[in-house]
């Protein structure tokens, strides 16, 4: 099985970094994190999601996207526009059916792509990311410091672009949650919700069995 690989893609607005997981052929998954700070907590997770994927022989990319991960584009300088628009340019670039994998805020980034299918775990709307951010800037005493929000200096464009930021929910969607979560969902899975964490954490069992989910789904797609 083909192992991890460092990569760039090109895009509208320069170039950025990306990782690839398992085969090149056959369909491949395209990977969006959370965005801000719960990216950290969740990208190890996904690694693991996209290594199980890779013992299915499915082939994943998790990009950097304009303002997040190694980009030099400074996180006030990034819009959700761009980021959409990247993600879009990436998945028009392969020579594949693409699937999106995305993860909470993560599912506001997927939206333009032309995209075989998308996955969505935990799913998040975009004025639901920003009352996190509120409460989160009141529990820390910012709350006066206009432009930053949970360490994240952010710029007024990506503020309004987000407040009314909603996943795509056309053509093939499935949308998964944590048991725990009440809201409707496809499945559901036991695990604790990793991007409520202080620090950085993993579910190799959760992951496993996300994988699965993910690999039967696309071969019903597929088929």
């Amino acid at each position: 099985m083909i192992g991890l690989r460092f990569d760039t893609y090109d895009w509208n607005g320069g170039r950025e970094a990306m990782l690839r997981f398992g085969p090149e052929s056959g369909p491949i998954v395209i990977a969006a994190l959370p965005l801000f700070e719960e990216a950290n907590r969740t990208r190890q997770f996904t690694c693991t999601i996209l290594r199980a994927l890779a013992d299915h022989g499915i082939g994943s990319i998790l990009p950097d996207l304009p303002g997040t991960g190694e980009s030099v584009v400074a996180t006030f300088d990034a819009k959700l526009s761009d980021q959409r628009r990247a993600y879009s340019e990436l998945a028009q670039q392969l020579n594949a059916h693409s699937y999106a994998l995305s993860i909470r805020s993560g599912v506001l980034l997927d939206t333009d792509a032309d995209l075989a299918g998308r996955w969505h775990l935990a799913s998040q709307m975009g004025a639901d990311l920003i009352r996190d951010l509120e409460r989160i800037r009141a529990a820390v005493g910012k709350s006066d410091r206009g432009d930053e929000y949970a360490g994240n200096r952010l710029s007024p464009d990506m503020l309004a672009e987000l407040r009314d930021a909603v996943p795509c929910e056309d053509g093939r969607y499935r949308v998964v949650r944590l048991d725990t979560d009440l809201r409707a969902a496809d499945a559901t899975y036991a695990g604790a919700p990793l991007w409520r964490r202080s620090e950085p954490g993993n579910d190799f069992a959760l992951a496993q069995q996300l994988a699965a989910d993910i690999a039967h789904w696309i071969a019903s797609c597929e088929g």
